[in-house]
Formats: C-alpha cells, structure tokens, sequence
C-alpha cells in the first residue's frame, strides 16, 4: 500500500461539452410518473409522505436543464486544489486545502452518502484560514470514496469502511501528515470512529457527527431526549431506510435507473435532502438548489451511482461491535440528524468524550445546512480534542 509523495498528481475537472448537452437532453426528454395521490396543502412534511412530489421535482428539473452551472462548481474545485494518488491499486481523489498558518493541525474530512465532496467546499477555506487569528487553522483534505465521484471504481469486493481507513492513513502519509485528525458524518464518521479506534498512533482525535454506540445497550437511567433520540433511531432503521437496505443487497439492481437516468437519481438523492434535513417543507429552506445539484450532478458525471451504492453491500451493520476509541473525541449531534445516541451509550465506544454538543438545529448536512455554526463546532470541537492531546 506504502507509496512516496511523488505518486501525488495535480488533478483539473472538465467534464465534456457532450456529457452536459446529454445530460440536458435527457431531461427534456424525461418520462415523469402522475403525481402522488397524497395533496396536502404546502408548506408540510406529508406532502413528501410517497416521496419527492411531483412538483418539486419537475420544478428542480427544470432549473437543472436550464440555469445551473456546472462550470462554476469546476472552477471552485480547481481553486481549493485537486488530487489523485493510487492507493492499494484504485485511484483516489481528493481536495487538499494547504493553511498558511505555521501551527495549522493535519485534518481527515470524510464525507458520506448521498453525500460527496460537494458537501464542504464552502467550509474549506474557512476551515483552512480563519480569519480569526485565535481560531485553530487546519491543513484540509477531503478524499472522495472509492466508488464517488472522481476516485476509481473498485472492480472487485473488499472497499469496506475499514481498508478506506487504512487507506486515509496512507493518503495522510504521503501528503507528510504522520499525525492528524479527523471529522466525519454518516459513512464519513464510520470511517472517521474506524481512524480514532484502529489507528491512534497516527489519529490525534476525531470530530464527528454520527457516533455510532455499541448494540444492545439499555435505556435504563435515559433522559427523556436521549429516550427520544433511541426512538427515532430504531424508527429510521425499521421504517425508513429501505435504500440501505436496496444498496446492501441489490447495489447493481438500482444502479441501473442511477447510472441511466438522471432524473431518477435526481429523486434518489432529493428525496434524503429533504428527509434528513432540519426543514417544515423542503431541503431547498436550507440548502440551495445549486448545492444540491453540484452533489447530484458530480454523480451524474461521473456514473458512480451504482459504485457509490456499493459501499452500503460492503459495510452496511459491520462497524465491529468490539471496537473502543481511545483517542480524545468530540461528538456533535444534530437535532434532525437519523442516527442519535445518547452519550452514556456513545461513552461505551468512545471512552475519551472531551467535547459533546446538541445543537436546537441542525440535521444530516449540516455542513450546508447551518455552515456557519459547522465551522465553529468543528473548530472547538478539535481544539478540545488537541487540547486533551498535546504530543
């Protein structure tokens, strides 16, 4: 796996002008189902009971074929600074967002589904250079998984959470970063709780805001918001995650519709949008088309629909319930996010807490739904965790 700084390359985006006026005409030619037989009266949740409404999607439709810009999401990905490096035999890229500050921290940033690296390029920066002098600097990098956007494909099994964690710690090694830390959500903070637990002679401590407990602890002594957040967890899982499920055992199956339709991928990726973020109505309260679409089209793009889903067949249930993370960790746990732990349960995997926050908003996103706050959390939450760590 071991490799030396000059297997690094400089990477530029440009995808070609064919691949965009294919993707306009697909969606001139889109074949939309009737609408949903639910009608409630916007604003409200249940107009979104069968899924994305009709009317939403054909309106985000419609601004996709006709005004986003592509181009401009390129550019900025070219400014923050593009990468690839092979690692164990499959391509990876990755942003890296060098600090000019002397005391910067190395900092992991792992996104996850349907996420991607979209979902923090208007934090890096701020991340990387604070304009306050006294707020902790980070040198960022933010790897795309095998299987998302710009890495390779895995041709064959064996791309789970734990050999991609192994493979961060390589990437880090090969930037110069023999010791750093790291943040992630969703997949991002398996990965992320998988570096701190397996790695701490290289993970100074983690950040992250899915802190996944060990199974089968008690609610006994439980607070009535952590008895609450074990309600809704155990909810999502029985009643709403049938697209774990369809990607942990027919990953191929729906990778048709995501690699072939863009609409359909469209409505498989919005429709997480607005379930999982802190919104009455729509994802769009929060979160900019143009974000949205940046995420949705780089899958697009890039044909990593079917790939990305892979990631669930590989990993879905296999964070190893044995695993402990000794290294000091903040825990920041949003209000609308779909996995919440109360944190005597967390303390049972993550035996250093040195920072904990429960944020009134905030959900799955919060990088792009409460960026502001995101930052600041991130910030405290390593200082903290540095702070604990000295060496």
């Amino acid at each position: 796996m071991h490799g030396s700084p000059a297997d690094v390359r400089a990477f530029e985006t440009r995808a070609p002008d064919a691949d965009l006026d294919d993707l306009r005409a697909r969606l001139a030619a889109a074949r939309l189902p009737e609408p949903e037989t639910v009608h409630p009266a916007p604003p409200g949740p249940r107009r979104w009971a069968q899924g994305v409404p009709l009317a939403d999607l054909t309106e985000v439709v419609n601004y996709w074929r006709t005004e986003y810009d592509w181009r401009s999401f390129e550019a900025r990905l070219d400014r923050i600074g593009q990468y690839r490096t092979t690692i164990d035999g499959l391509g990876i890229h990755f942003l890296h967002r060098r600090s000019t500050r002397a005391d910067a921290t190395p900092l992991i940033v792992t996104h996850g589904w349907p996420g991607s690296i979209a979902e923090f390029i208007d934090v890096i920066d701020e991340l990387a250079d604070p304009e306050d002098a006294a707020a902790p600097a980070f040198h960022v990098v933010v790897p795309s998984l095998p299987g998302f956007g710009y890495s390779d494909k895995p041709a064959a099994t064996g791309w789970g959470t734990e050999k991609i964690a192994a493979a961060w710690v390589e990437l880090m090694r090969r930037l110069g970063y023999r010791r750093f830390v790291a943040h992630g959500g969703d997949w991002g903070g398996v990965i992320t709780t998988i570096l701190g637990g397996r790695f701490p002679e290289h993970v100074l401590g983690i950040h992250t805001t899915t802190a996944q407990s060990p199974p089968g602890l008690p609610t006994e002594g439980l607070t009535a918001l952590e008895r609450a957040w074990t309600e809704e967890t155990s909810h999502f899982w029985r009643h709403r995650a049938a697209y774990a499920k369809q990607q942990a055992t027919r990953p191929q199956t729906i990778g048709y519709a995501l690699v072939d339709s863009p609409v359909g991928l469209l409505a498989w990726i919005l429709d997480k949008f607005a379930e999982w973020t802190d919104t009455e109505d729509s994802p769009f309260e929060t979160i900019s088309r143009d974000r949205i679409l940046d995420d949705v089209t780089l899958y697009w793009l890039t044909r990593t629909g079917a790939a990305a889903a892979r990631i669930y067949y590989e990993s879905h249930n296999s964070l190893d319930p044995e695993l402990r993370v000794d290294v000091p960790s903040a825990i920041t746990v949003y209000p609308r996010d779909i996995e919440k732990y109360p944190r005597g349960w967390a303390e049972k995997r993550f035996r250093q807490i040195v920072r904990w926050r429960s944020p009134e908003i905030g959900g799955h996103f919060p990088s792009l739904e409460v960026p502001e706050y995101f930052v600041t959390d991130v910030r405290e939450g390593l200082a903290a965790v540095l702070a604990a760590n000295p060496s």
